[in-house]
């Protein structure tokens, strides 16, 4: 039966990829992984024109919902299907899942180009189509980096790799460019700008992309994907509505179904836990949470994830809300200036990840992890300090040294989790890791979300009482507006929108100067800029909290490397090229071409060829 596989295979190992394929892998990947990221943030950055394109009205609570979820739905469908895609993969072919979810990507882009609906009916078109386009992302991030694993031999897959990486970190800061560019000419193009790039990139991945690895076809874990998806929808559905008001309340976490939500989905990954216990080949391996390094690693980098996840969303409402209308730009001109002013962010990341992860690997990473941590809370520190009204030059210098922080943190932390991982698992750990910081993602806005509210509520109606009433309002009418949900608020600052013309409408023409003072475009972000700051430190201080405690739980993660009878710490490079997946769930199911299928069991290590390609 060896002699007939063996035959089998070696028409197709002749005529097989040749030596340059693994630069088409690299480049075709490379372009789906920034095409993606472009679009994941594209969108924050275009909302305003999005929100006016379809007309509709963010001081209305019911659309709070509609905008929570063309923000947070991408990311909630990718964090859920991210690992079981990658298993997918594993077991029908890496380069067919990545096939489809080009595909998917470009087919959804088009159908959000293309809506002519208005007010709710508009929104929800929009985010149908923003899930469906997260489920093309996550067949994408899924199968990835585990192309270019088996195109690139042991060597020189940490280079490649480090440049599909840089590509994801570039493509967050294009797609703030290129939203505050084309939203303004024509919001459909923050879509229709991906559709080009997404035909051509779908019909070279069919034609050139091959896979170059042997299946085995392994057992799904079915009951564990449902229970898992079941429940992680579940809470991250319960945050996002946690956050908007509730009857009486400024938020909903009395809401018995924001209650519900949250409770049914603990006690169904309650479920998941057991089941992963009970079955052979479980989608999450939880014996790595014996590993303290592996258990620790993860704990300071949710908590990062935590910290900073939220940070660009608080950044940008900053920006474009107050100190940017405060400072003379037109609220159609904001966006772009907006991600202008954020490239001080995305240039510290980008210098200091690579450098720290060259190090790390010379001295080791605990340096980089725990100083990268309490850097980035220092930063935070600093940021409230600010004034609402700054200069920029002190607020570039903070956010540089924020990005420097998380730079510095991030790739060392990478190896630290991978190095305790045993080579056998290092799919399961990869795919864990990965499913924890995109699940981090959306649990920061909620939580930055909520704290900002809660900041909010406590100043901002009698600052907009106080206001009203001093510029002409009467007292009855300004106690009125002055309820005003804070999360309204805030969403109306971040959307460029002044409420007081709608809100006071035809009452604006018996005020002292007509109304002009109040419908400018420096009042409302002027009125508000005190409660904002106050809800602004109060999520600050969160971000601090949780980078001091992953400082402290970097600090727990043991040396490996020194115990004895352990294996030696691989480099940064090679950890991350040995990982089948940025995010596949499965234990190395697919091996490279070159070397034959071979009989193993559930804790040995496949065989793995590191020498082919070259």
């Amino acid at each position: 039966m060896a002699i007939a596989d063996s035959t089998s295979r070696q028409p197709r190992r002749a005529a097989g990829p040749g030596p340059h394929y693994k630069w088409i892998a690299l480049s075709n990947t490379t372009l789906g992984v920034l095409m993606v990221m472009i679009n994941q943030s594209i969108v924050l950055i275009a909302l305003p024109d999005i929100f006016r394109g379809i007309h509709l009205d963010p001081l209305d609570p019911s659309n709070t919902s509609y905008l929570l979820w063309m923000l947070m739905g991408f990311m909630v469908v990718t964090a859920v299907l991210v690992v079981t895609f990658g298993r997918l993969g594993d077991m029908f072919g890496r380069v067919r899942m990545y096939n489809m979810g080009f595909a998917a990507f470009t087919v959804c882009s088009i159908m959000l180009s293309v809506t002519w609906m208005h007010g709710s009916a508009g929104a929800m078109w929009l985010i149908a189509w923003r899930v469906l386009q997260g489920i093309g992302g996550a067949l994408l991030f899924a199968n990835s980096t585990a192309i270019l694993t088996d195109a690139f031999p042991a060597k020189q897959r940490g280079t490649a790799l480090g440049i599909n990486s840089v590509a994801a970190i570039a493509g967050s800061f294009l797609g703030l460019i290129l939203g505050g560019v084309l939203a303004p000419v024509d919001w459909k193009m923050i879509f229709l700008v991906s559709v080009p790039f997404g035909v051509f990139g779908t019909i070279w991945a069919y034609l050139k992309l091959h896979d170059t690895g042997v299946r085995r076809r392994a057992r799904m874990d079915w009951w564990g994907n449902i229970t898992f998806a079941v429940g992680l929808i579940s809470v991250l559905v319960g945050i996002t509505y946690g956050i908007q008001p509730y009857g009486s309340s400024t938020m909903g976490w009395s809401n018995p179904w924001v209650l519900a939500a949250l409770i049914g989905g603990v006690l169904v990954l309650g479920v998941f836990v057991v089941i992963e216990q009970r079955v052979a080949e479980p989608l999450f391996r939880l014996s790595l949470f014996r590993l303290r390094a592996f258990t620790a690693g993860n704990i300071a980098s949710l908590l990062t994830a935590l910290g900073r996840g939220g940070l660009q969303f608080m950044l940008i409402i900053w920006l474009q809300g107050i100190w940017l209308p405060l400072h003379g730009y037109n609220f159609e001109k904001t966006p772009l200036w907006a991600g202008i002013y954020m490239i001080p962010l995305t240039v510290g990341f980008l210098l200091s990840a690579p450098l720290s992860g060259y190090l790390s690997d010379r001295v080791g990473p605990r340096y980089f992890t725990v100083g990268g941590a309490l850097l980035t809370a220092v930063s935070f520190l600093a940021l409230m300090g600010l004034p609402t009204d700054f200069d920029y030059w002190v607020f570039a210098l903070l956010i540089l040294v924020n990005g420097l922080g998380s730079g510095l943190f991030a790739s060392p932390n990478r190896a630290e989790i991978m190095n305790a991982v045993p080579a056998e698992s290092r799919g399961v750990g990869a795919g864990m890791t990965a499913t924890f910081q995109n699940s981090s993602m959306v649990l920061s806005i909620g939580i930055f979300f909520s704290l900002m509210v809660a900041g909010l509520s406590h100043t901002l109606p009698h600052t907009m009482q106080t206001g009203l009433i001093q510029q002409g309002v009467p007292a009855g009418e300004a106690t009125q507006l002055s309820q005003l949900p804070p999360i309204a608020v805030l969403f109306a600052a971040f959307l460029g929108y002044n409420p007081f013309q709608q809100l006071l409408g035809g009452h604006l023409a018996g005020l002292p100067d007509g109304g002009r003072t109040l419908t400018s475009k420096e009042y409302f972000p002027h009125l508000i800029s005190g409660p904002f700051h106050k809800g602004l430190v109060i999520a600050f201080w969160f971000a601090v909290a949780a980078c001091v405690v992953a400082a402290v739980a970097s600090l727990l993660t043991a040396r490996l490397d020194r115990r004895p009878g352990r294996r030696p710490v691989e480099p940064l490079g090679g950890e991350l090229a040995a990982v089948s997946g940025e995010a596949t769930g499965i234990d190395e199911l697919v091996v490279p071409g070159d070397a034959l299928p071979r009989k193993y069991g559930s804790t040995a290590t496949p065989a793995r060829s590191d020498d082919h390609g070259s």
